[in-house]
C-alpha cells in the first residue's frame, strides 16, 4: 500500500504546472489609431511606434496583465506641419514626455469575449487610473506559432492629461473637441519558453 501511495505522489509531482503565458506584439499586424473633431469633421491619426506585452492566464483571466508603450513622437496624421505642432509643447511635448504608457492593475471578464482592464495610463506627464473595454478576438494556431487578438475602443478627454491647447472661433465654439476616440488593435504572438540546456556530460 505504501508503495502505491508513493507512486501516486510521484505522479502528481510530475504533472506539468500550467504557467502564465507571455505574448508579444506582432507590430506589422497591429495599430494604434485615434480621431478628434476639428471644426465640423474628424481628423484621424495613428502612432506608428508602439509595443505591448500580455501575460495571460487562460484558467483564471483575472490573473492576466498587460503593458503598453506608445512613442508619442511617432504620431502621424498625414500632415507634416500638423504632426510637428502635435509634438510641440502645445500638445504632447514629446521632448519632455516621449512615451505614453499603460500598465494594468486588474482584469475583469465581462460577457463572452469582453474584459474590463483597469490600470494606470500616463500621458503628457499625467497619470490617471482608467478602465479600458477590451474585446478578445480569439486564439489561432499557425505554422509560425499561436496568435491571439485584442481590440480596445475608448474615449479619452485630452484635458484630463493637461493637453488643453485650443482656439476660439469668432462664431462661437472651439476649433478642437476635448474628447479623443482611441482604437487599438493588437495581434499577439505567444512567446514559447526557451528549451532547457542539455546537461554537460559527467567527467570521470
Amino acid at each position: 500500500m505504501k508503495f502505491v501511495r508513493n507512486i501516486l505522489l510521484a505522479s502528481l509531482v510530475a504533472l506539468p504546472v500550467l504557467a502564465q503565458e507571455t505574448w508579444t506584439l506582432d507590430k506589422g499586424h497591429s495599430s494604434a489609431n485615434f480621431k478628434v473633431r476639428h471644426f465640423t469633421a474628424n481628423t484621424v491619426g495613428q502612432f506608428r511606434d508602439f509595443d505591448a506585452t500580455v501575460v495571460l492566464d487562460r484558467a483564471n483571466p483575472a490573473k492576466s496583465s498587460v503593458e503598453l508603450t506608445i512613442q508619442a513622437t511617432s504620431i502621424d496624421t498625414g500632415s507634416e506641419n500638423r504632426d510637428k505642432h502635435l509634438r510641440s509643447a502645445d500638445f504632447f511635448d514629446v521632448e519632455k514626455f516621449p512615451a505614453i504608457t499603460f500598465k494594468s492593475t486588474s482584469v475583469s471578464p465581462k460577457g463572452k469575449d469582453g474584459f474590463d482592464v483597469t490600470g494606470d495610463l500616463t500621458m503628457h506627464g499625467v497619470t490617471k487610473r482608467v478602465t479600458l473595454p477590451v474585446t478578445f478576438g480569439g486564439f489561432l494556431k499557425t505554422q509560425r506559432g499561436e496568435k491571439a487578438g485584442f481590440e480596445v475602443e475608448t474615449t479619452l478627454n485630452r484635458k484630463d492629461y493637461g493637453i488643453v491647447w485650443n482656439r476660439a472661433l469668432d462664431e462661437g465654439g472651439f476649433m478642437l473637441a476635448d474628447d479623443v476616440k482611441v482604437t487599438i488593435n493588437l495581434e499577439m504572438n505567444r512567446k514559447m519558453p526557451e528549451p532547457a540546456a542539455a546537461a554537460a556530460p559527467a567527467t570521470k
